[in-house]
């Protein structure tokens, strides 16, 4: 399972023009789902996520949770982060996980996720989405649960 965190002032995401999660400060948290990936998977990235201190203390060092500064999670599945171009130019999806594996591991995350208190939005899982952020920093952190990197 791999993942992009970024930390933002504000995010949301709208599909057909209707605004389907939204929150102020905390993480935009894109995750996608390899075959392989298991529960444990969906467990380690939240816990990963949830335990992250990148906010801002009051020496202005990153020393702070989600929990400590009361942030929120957006949830968006991308299944492109599994997308492999290093042949051609066409990306090659053989490693994501297909769509009914997928959605339950997404499922599991953001249960995860608020089972470590996090309030969570999320997206449309295989919608087209549209995601709208205001990231602050900007920081953005990479995640992938076989830490591949």
């Amino acid at each position: 399972m791999r993942a992009v965190i970024q930390r933002v002032s504000e995010a949301s995401v709208t599909v057909d023009q209707t605004v389907v999660g939204s929150i102020g400060r905390g993480f935009l948290v894109l995750v996608g789902v390899a075959d392989p990936d298991e529960e444990k998977d969906a467990f380690w990235i939240a816990e990963k996520v949830a335990g992250l201190r990148v906010f801002e203390d009051s020496d202005e060092k990153m020393n702070l949770s989600l929990a400590d500064v009361q942030g929120s999670v957006l949830l968006v599945s991308q299944f492109t982060l599994f997308g492999d171009c290093r042949k051609g130019r066409r990306p090659s999806f053989v490693e994501a996980a297909r769509p009914e594996k997928a959605r339950v591991l997404y499922e599991k995350l953001a249960d995860n996720l608020r089972q470590l208190g996090l309030t969570v939005e999320t997206g449309t899982f295989q919608a087209h989405m549209e995601v709208r952020l205001l990231n602050d920093g900007p920081v953005t952190l990479l995640l992938d649960s076989r830490k591949l990197f």
